[in-house]
């Protein structure tokens, strides 16, 4: 397998406050996030990109993977509302990567969207369980924040990372109070 350019996969974990995250790097542009990347997930998780982008794993936390590590601190201490990064959506496609592009500019920093109201957004009123789906299925997570889609109801519904993970991501955005403990 090629290991330059293309078909090289930078990663690095990079501790955060709501754990450590793993970032994973293409030549187009930052292709992953995994929440709670202690070792043995950091493992499946590079295995599954391996197999899946056909790209051989290298560890760095330069080159591809600086500018991603730098907005995500900022992001976690209050100074970056929005990010501004290339990004490789070959894990997503259709309907689920129509709605993970939409979703920063339809629920901007501090503010949340109810499902049913991103479905309509994209042009598809009535799909709210798809873009559920397709939450769940967002490759870039906090950097394309599913974590600010929510139930109509005002309810948290689903997240990836677990709900106390979506909790501390509102809350760092002030959309929900800090926890007491």
């Amino acid at each position: 397998m090629n290991t330059t350019g293309r078909n090289t996969l930078e990663w690095s974990v990079v501790a955060t406050d709501i754990g450590p995250l793993l970032l994973a790097a293409s030549g187009d542009g930052l292709v992953s996030v995994v929440f709670h990347a202690r070792p043995a997930i950091r493992d499946r998780a590079l295995k599954q990109l391996t197999d899946r982008l056909g790209a051989l794993p290298a560890e760095s936390a330069t080159g591809r993977l600086a500018e991603p590590i730098r907005q995500l601190r900022a992001y976690f201490e209050g100074t970056l509302r929005v990010f501004d990064l290339p990004l490789d959506w070959s894990l997503s496609a259709g309907f689920n990567r129509q709605v993970l592009r939409e979703l920063p500019a339809a629920a901007p920093y501090g503010t949340v969207i109810g499902y049913g109201d991103l479905a309509a957004r994209v042009g598809q009123p009535g799909a709210a369980q798809a873009v559920g789906a397709a939450m769940g299925s967002n490759p870039l997570p906090v950097v394309v924040p599913c974590h600010r889609v929510v139930e109509t109801d005002g309810g948290l519904g689903g997240f990836g990372g677990g709900l106390e993970t979506k909790r501390r991501l509102l809350a760092l955005e002030g959309v929900l109070p800090e926890p007491l403990f």
